[in-house]
């Protein structure tokens, strides 16, 4: 009998608009760095060690804001300076080398594995932004998979 549970991901204006359809028992884990009272108030629980490092967000920002001056809108410019940073490859890199990311991942996976149901929250709509949130995701499942 399999009684693994499920890890999915949203952000948090989604669930404050009722825009996400997650089962009630879904427990709502927030992945940021620097939270803020009313995305507090909307998770369960949050845990910032697997919110990006605080040098990555900031070398993401300040290649968007460069971007979004020379005339691109904000999500070209998002996903041109995710790409540009290498953000992706540096998230998986804090994930896999950093103790507290490391430890904090094995916890999800234990949670699933032990039957509870994950939606990971961070602030980024990702309809058409890129967001470490998803990359987590990917890399829970992968390891429940490992």
């Amino acid at each position: 009998m399999n009684t693994s549970g499920r890890v999915r991901d949203t952000y948090v204006a989604a669930l404050q608009h009722g825009l996400v359809d997650l089962p009630a028992e879904t427990t709502l884990v927030g992945v940021v760095r620097r939270p803020t009272g009313w995305f507090r108030s909307t998770v369960d629980e949050n845990q910032p060690s697997l919110g990006p490092p605080a040098d990555l967000l900031d070398a993401t920002k300040r290649r968007h804001d460069a971007l979004k001056r020379r005339g691109m809108c904000d999500e070209g410019a998002h996903n041109a300076a995710w790409e540009e940073v290498e953000f992706e490859a540096r998230y998986r890199d804090h994930l896999a080398s950093t103790p507290d990311a490391r430890d904090a991942v094995e916890g999800l996976v234990d949670r699933v594995r032990s039957g509870e149901d994950l939606a990971l929250v961070c602030f980024e709509n990702t309809d058409k932004k890129r967001c470490h949130r998803t990359v987590l995701r990917d890399h829970v499942e992968a390891r429940l998979d490992g």
